[in-house]
């Protein structure tokens, strides 16, 4: 599955201005995942942002315009979203899912690093 090459550069545009942070770009999730400092932050996955963000959120933030539930395995997973179109259409908005997802990147659990054999 393609994914949305103009959100990836609006998201890729966005993170390298803000000072401080290590980014990396992965092809995950049938999309481009941008890591910030190791730690998987937000990804482009078709058309969609998926995010991810502090699980204690999850109720004030689906609301937002755009929000959808991840569900994987027929669960809702807490602490991810998809963010459909409309929903990061302006750059205000953008910024405000993006700057969520960096919010809870310091405090995330990073993945566990896979041995090399």
């Amino acid at each position: 599955m393609a994914y949305d090459e103009k959100l990836a550069d609006r998201v890729r545009e966005y993170l390298s201005g803000i000072p401080g942070i290590e980014i990396e770009e992965k092809k995950m999730f049938s999309g481009m995942a941008f890591m910030v400092n190791g730690k998987m932050c937000v990804n482009i996955s078709g058309e969609n942002l998926m995010c991810r963000f502090d699980p204690a959120l999850q109720e004030e933030i689906a609301e937002k315009k755009g929000f959808s539930p991840m569900i994987m395995k027929g669960n809702e997973l807490m602490g991810y979203c998809y963010v459909h179109p409309e929903g990061c259409r302006s750059g205000r908005d953008l910024k405000y899912w993006v700057d969520l997802c960096l919010a809870f990147n310091s405090r995330a659990k990073s993945s566990k690093k896979k041995k090399a054999l």
